[in-house]
């Protein structure tokens, strides 16, 4: 059940850094509250540098939210006019906002300055609508419910806790589900959001929104990074992370250069989705790597895995066990259905192939005075010779 859930280690590290995040605020406010007023005037840039930030990198998103607090403040700040209506409707705000997080969940960055843009504009006008709806809905039931009873609890307790426990238990399952720092982020902005509605927060609102527009800046600047230096399809470090490592390394060290045996052929006979799904699963097995190894998505079927501060004969036992263990785990997949006289007359085939691949492996120890990319040269031709051998093996 556990391994399903992909994205619970980014969910309960983004719940614990922004819960410490606030209890050190709460805990220095003796510090911050003496600069309270430069914090108010510091906040239009944070906010004014987060909404350019995000928009920049495509974080359609983030900018949205982002462009929703900016106004919130502007109004509660008497910059724009408008504060008395906001304290007049803010449970159907509240609602709005509980209906606009979900949305913002249920839908893909996009250019703002598009077709797209709109479009996301809409929608969150959709939820404002949806929200008024909503209240009206509870409303009428409440009145209907005390002129012929048939609901025992207080309904209109529900107008508000109904949606924010069924937006949050499903922003949940998407920051669960898999990996998302942003779901994970919008589910910290719903507790906050609920907690500020409530007035179960004492903190300034100058601070509270400095805090919130720091996490999306913070957000972007991450998923910027994996997004550079992280291969999206088999999650492992792309070449330019492995450049940047390579800097880093001392002047002992061995490179294994590691491919994947037939891949072309395979990708040509099972497809490409297949391909993809056999390129995953052998990063999978190569990422449980030991003896201080890192691995990196070189390119195409290829990989890379550094050893610092070790040797080829240091490392050789545990190259084997990874090509062991890939070549020993059975890929079950569906045959691709043929043109039959039986699949004209609509009928299906079900018929089911196990496959597996294997790796060949080329290491190499640094020499002296040997440059990076002179020992990954030199773990290149081990690899050619492991090919040459017969594939499905290692070589130094």
């Amino acid at each position: 059940m556990l391994q399903k859930l992909e994205g619970l280690k980014t969910t309960l590290w983004t719940g614990l850094a922004v819960s410490l995040t606030f209890a050190f605020a709460f805990y220095l406010q003796n510090k911050w509250q003496v600069k309270l007023a430069l914090i108010e005037q510091v906040l239009y840039g944070i906010l004014a540098v987060g909404i350019l930030f995000s928009a920049q990198f495509s974080r359609t998103r983030i900018t949205l939210l982002l462009i929703a607090l900016s106004l919130f403040y502007l109004v509660k700040q008497g910059v724009i006019a408008g504060n008395s209506w906001l304290n007049a409707n803010q449970q159907w705000l509240f609602v709005a906002v509980i209906f606009a997080l979900a949305y913002l969940i249920l839908i893909k960055d996009r250019g703002l300055l598009s077709i797209h843009g709109v479009m996301r504009l809409i929608g969150l006008t959709l939820c404002l609508g949806l929200a008024k709806g909503w209240l009206y809905a509870v409303d009428w039931l409440v009145q209907y419910n005390q002129q012929q009873p048939f609901i025992a609890f207080d309904i209109g307790a529900m107008v508000v806790l109904l949606p924010l426990y069924a937006v949050a238990l499903f922003i949940l399952y998407q920051s669960l589900r898999k990996p998302a720092l942003f779901a994970s982020s919008v589910l910290t902005s719903l507790v906050i959001t609920n907690l500020f509605y409530q007035q179960q927060l004492t903190m300034p609102l100058s601070v509270l929104l400095s805090l919130i527009a720091i996490q999306y800046i913070l957000v972007v600047v991450i998923d910027s990074y994996y997004l550079a230096y992280r291969d999206e399809l088999t999650s492992l470090p792309s070449r330019r992370a492995l450049n940047q490592y390579a800097l880093s390394l001392g002047r002992k060290y061995c490179v294994a250069m590691i491919d994947i045996d037939h891949f072309k052929k395979f990708n040509d006979t099972y497809g490409h989705d297949i391909g993809d799904q056999v390129l995953k699963l052998v990063a999978s097995k190569l990422a449980t790597i030991r003896a201080g190894g890192r691995v990196f998505r070189y390119g195409g079927e290829e990989f890379t895995a550094i050893f610092p501060r070790k040797t080829a004969q240091d490392v050789i036992a545990e190259l084997e066990r990874l090509r062991q263990d890939i070549a020993d785990y059975k890929i079950v997949i569906r045959q691709p259905l043929r043109k039959t006289k039986k699949a004209r007359q609509g009928k299906t085939s079900n018929e089911l192939k196990t496959v597996s691949v294997t790796i060949s492996i080329g290491v190499s120890t640094r020499s002296v005075k040997e440059s990076f990319e002179q020992t990954v040269k030199q773990a290149d031709l081990a690899l050619y010779r492991a090919k040459k051998k017969g594939r499905n093996n290692v070589s130094d």
